[in-house]
């Protein structure tokens, strides 16, 4: 999959048409965050590669978040604590599938972002912090992307372990024997592994000199993962980054017509629309569901219903931004889709592509995962969002054009990240492997 051929002599109109467009409907360049100090930078890096904040040690959040892999695992869904390896290497182990398919880290950092998690369960609403911590979050928590990073170390599945799991060195898991409600006590918990260890403490003591040893916490370790996250993946020149600064000849032919097809017939842009090409918004577009469902409901993932109760929230997700989008597959909410080219086709008729959904796609193990339950194929076809559910006549050209676009979104320096990840960690423990 690539651009199509824009060697062809420029069309000057598309230009007339596409720059008003664009204009019109407020997107813009985005603005880099503000700069964080290079030992807090630093400090995240450590953390982010390092497996002591699980509580089996035996992964790291750069497990999944791997800038290998583009800052995801490139899986349809993720394999947590107790799997082996990284990427779509990836084996079980003894570990479990994570409902949800690993969300990229690219431009998380910006002002803009107010919602994260596919299901938008951390949330900046009226310039407050509302997460499934409530009052329990530490008020040093000052953004969405650290308050993001309190979460997946509380996870049994994801981090935390399961009780009477020993750690990769013998010892027992003395994260996992504390109660999932006691969220201040996993936090705490991790934080004695941490500063245990000499290098991490005067690493933090240097990144938070104000601030005392005895007050150092968790939510420290999450604002230093947030300030490595914003400084090192924030990626702002894609030839769409530099098109929008008035470069005209970044974008080729083809890429101005998947433009213009993108924000205009195919109606992509009603979701995916600003600055971000996300509106944050919730929608149920129809997508097959894959996958163990999250527990409460399992085999179905209800998506934002869980955060809201509301049932017209049902199997609805947050819009995914796009910048970078033809890298972090697979696609989809839980990945159901392997191509960018079948994910755009999907649009053309939500409701015959979930019917006619091609399970083959998937790696093995996830074949027999796709819920085919008839009850539950009504309730998500029922509920299919407006703005998606009336069929739109795009040819398979017009198809590869918008996914020419899309490609354009990617910007050089996503392509070989892999000198981000540190080597080796403070704690001692195996590299990412």
């Amino acid at each position: 999959m690539g651009c199509l051929d824009s060697s062809a002599p420029a069309v000057p109109w598309l230009d007339d048409d596409l720059r008003p467009l664009l204009a019109a409907l407020d997107v813009r360049p985005l603005q880099p965050p503000a700069p964080a100090s290079a030992v807090l930078v630093e400090l995240g890096r450590l953390l982010m590669f390092d497996k002591v904040l699980s509580g089996n040690k035996n992964i790291a959040c750069g497990s999944c978040h791997h800038p290998s892999y583009h800052t995801t695992d490139n899986s349809s869904l993720p394999i947590g604590e107790g799997g082996r390896h990284i990427g779509p290497a990836r084996q079980l182990g003894t570990g479990a599938r994570i409902p949800r398919n690993t969300p990229d880290l690219y431009n998380r950092g910006v002002t803009e972002w107010t919602r994260l998690f596919w299901d938008g369960r951390v949330a900046m609403e009226a310039g407050r912090l509302v997460t499934p911590a409530g009052s329990a979050l530490p008020s040093e928590i000052n953004s969405v992307l650290a308050a993001q990073a309190m979460f997946p170390v509380l996870d049994a599945d994801e981090m935390r372990g399961h009780p009477g799991d020993t750690t990769t060195l013998g010892g027992a898991n003395e994260l996992a024997r504390l109660s999932e409600s006691d969220l201040a006590g996993i936090w705490a918990a991790i934080m004695r592994r941490v500063l245990a260890i000499p290098e991490y403490r005067a690493r933090f003591l240097a990144a938070f000199p104000t601030v005392d040893s005895a007050d150092l916490g968790f939510q420290h370790a999450a604002l230093a993962i947030a300030a490595f996250e914003a400084a090192t993946f924030t990626l702002l020149n894609s030839p769409f980054d530099r098109y929008l600064r008035g470069d005209a000849k970044a974008l080729g032919d083809d890429e101005k017509r998947g433009a213009l097809l993108f924000y205009g017939r195919a109606r992509c842009a009603q979701c995916h629309s600003g600055p971000l090409l996300s509106d944050q918004q919730f929608h149920n577009i129809g997508s097959p569901q894959l996958g163990p469902g999250r527990p409460a409901n399992a085999p179905e993932d209800r998506g934002r219903a869980e955060v809201t109760g509301l049932n017209q929230d049902r199997f609805a997700f947050r819009t995914p931004p796009l910048r970078n989008v033809a890298i972090t597959g697979p696609w989809m909410h839980d990945g159901a889709y392997t191509t960018l080219v079948a994910a755009v086709a999907h649009y053309r008729n939500p409701t015959a592509a979930f019917v006619s959904y091609d399970r083959t796609q998937l790696e093995p193990a996830l074949q027999s995962e796709v819920v085919r339950d008839p009850t539950l194929a009504v309730a998500i076809l029922s509920g299919i969002d407006p703005v998606v559910r009336e069929p739109i006549s795009l040819s398979d050209e017009e198809v590869q054009q918008i996914v020419a676009f899309l490609v354009a979104l990617t910007d050089p320096t996503a392509l070989d990240q892999v000198r981000e990840s540190p080597g080796k960690v403070p704690s001692g423990l195996p590299f990412i492997d």
